[in-house]
């Protein structure tokens, strides 16, 4: 199955999905946003790493920012911070340069090597975007947290694209129901910029009824 252009998702909306789908609802169904420190400082660090009209050789590496990629399978769309061509008689030809390369995309990130997943899915998304492209196969990447100054080697594996597929899939059938989750109320839900907006508690509360039945017994 491939997507038309106009049914296309936001590559990076994965995140938001993974981390709440009723985020990921209320900013891509909804069109609810709002900043906090997180995001800024995350804005500040994307637009610095995407800056489309730099390009940058070394040696046997070219480097490009702010690459637009998509996938018709996936049905997404977005862009990736970083890629890295190298050359490599294993890779693919580029246009306009000699020889062949090998495709390694980087995903910046504002904080830390995390618990979950969210960073890693992404980037498995974009080198799904990449490999759909230039017809060939990344089985690695990288994202770079800005926090501590690592790069965290990342190896792409075809379990975790199948379940970048089977996410998406979800998402997609979201989107069509224009369907919006109920939340699920935990610690991250403090951290989280939309949270005046979610209000989460009230949210899971199967009635106005029944929220004015508890507000009022609170008093």
């Amino acid at each position: 199955m491939e997507y038309l252009e106009e049914d296309y998702l936001q590559l990076s909306g994965i995140q938001h999905f993974l981390f709440c789908r009723r985020q990921w609802a209320l900013i891509h169904i909804e069109h609810c946003w709002e900043e906090n420190l997180r995001t800024t400082e995350g804005k500040i660090l994307h637009e610095n790493a995407h800056d489309a009209f730099f390009k940058e050789s070394r040696k046997n590496v070219f480097i490009s920012r702010a690459m637009p990629v998509c996938s018709r399978e996936l049905g997404i769309s977005g862009e990736c911070d970083v890629v890295e061509f190298h050359k490599s008689s294993e890779g693919v030809p580029l246009h306009g340069r000699e020889g062949t390369y090998r495709i390694y995309p980087i995903e910046y990130k504002r904080g830390k090597q995390k618990d979950e997943n969210y960073d890693v899915m992404q980037l498995v998304a974009q080198s799904m975007c990449l490999e759909e492209m230039f017809v060939t196969n990344i089985t690695e990447g990288a994202l770079y947290y800005a926090e501590t100054r690592t790069r965290q080697k990342v190896t792409i594996t075809t379990e975790m694209k199948q379940t970048v597929k089977n996410i998406f899939c979800e998402m997609h059938t979201l989107m069509k129901r224009g369907y919006t989750p109920k939340a699920k109320v935990s610690k991250s839900c403090n951290a989280c910029s939309l949270k005046e907006i979610c209000l989460p508690k009230i949210s899971k509360m199967l009635s106005a009824h029944a929220y004015n039945t508890d507000f009022f017994q609170s008093l």
